[in-house]
């Protein structure tokens, strides 16, 4: 993952450097989003498989680039510390524009074969749900998994009902259907160990996307002008 990121440091420095000779400082900004996204995305997807790092994935997809970027990047940096202050049993991570949240076996848990939300994973998910309200211009990917036990497709399923359950939960709550998307990723890209009960907890999980929508994008421009 170290060489992913030292390539594409490389590439922005690049694109950055091309685009400053022949324009000002808002095309820079539009210029460096639009092409970096597409290389990005190829980078990673070339690195890492389609399957894996969704989450990371959408948030590096969702680049807008340039001060809009930066002033959709403050907002999302107050979000971040919000969930992780919400839920400290949590993962929250900055990447790109957007957020990345891991919810495990210490936030949402579920067991072996289930797609149930436990009372404790309902608490957790009632946190967040608090700060998702308080940011509304925003969109929320929603990543199922498994652990390695089972066939592969069952797992798909199985993980999908995962993401399906909390996101149920949270339209239930009042977060609008409109925001969200949710896909399943069965035992793809494990944070734990296969091999062990412990491991095998961690990788029963729900990850999270956050990322600007398009009022968010449209603002951050505004303030530009």
């Amino acid at each position: 993952m170290k060489t992913i990121y030292t390539r594409l440091t490389v590439i922005l420095l690049s694109i950055s450097i091309l685009i400053s000779c022949n324009a000002n400082n808002t095309q820079k900004g539009a210029g460096i989003g639009a092409v970096a996204g597409g290389i990005l995305g190829a980078v990673i997807g070339n690195n890492v498989g389609s399957k894996n790092n969704a989450a990371v994935g959408a948030a590096i997809g969702a680049i807008v680039g340039g001060t809009a970027g930066g002033l959709i990047g403050n907002k999302m940096d107050q979000q971040a510390r919000q969930i992780q202050e919400s839920i400290p049993g949590a993962s929250v991570e900055r990447v790109g524009e957007g957020i990345k949240v891991v919810l495990s076996e210490n936030a949402v848990r579920f067991d072996f074969d289930k797609a149930t939300l436990t009372a404790t994973a309902q608490q957790n998910l009632a946190k967040i749900i608090t700060v998702f309200k308080q940011h509304p211009d925003t969109n929320i990917g929603i990543y199922g998994y498994t652990d390695s036990k089972g066939a592969d497709q069952y797992n798909l399923n199985l993980s999908e009902k995962r993401a399906q359950s909390v996101s149920d939960y949270l339209t239930s709550h009042g977060i609008s259907s409109s925001r969200i998307t949710i896909k399943g990723f069965g035992k793809a890209d494990p944070i734990g160990d296969n091999s062990t009960e412990a491991g095998r907890a961690l990788n029963r999980r729900v990850e999270f996307s956050i990322t600007a929508n398009e009022k968010m994008i449209q603002e951050a421009k505004e303030q530009l002008k």
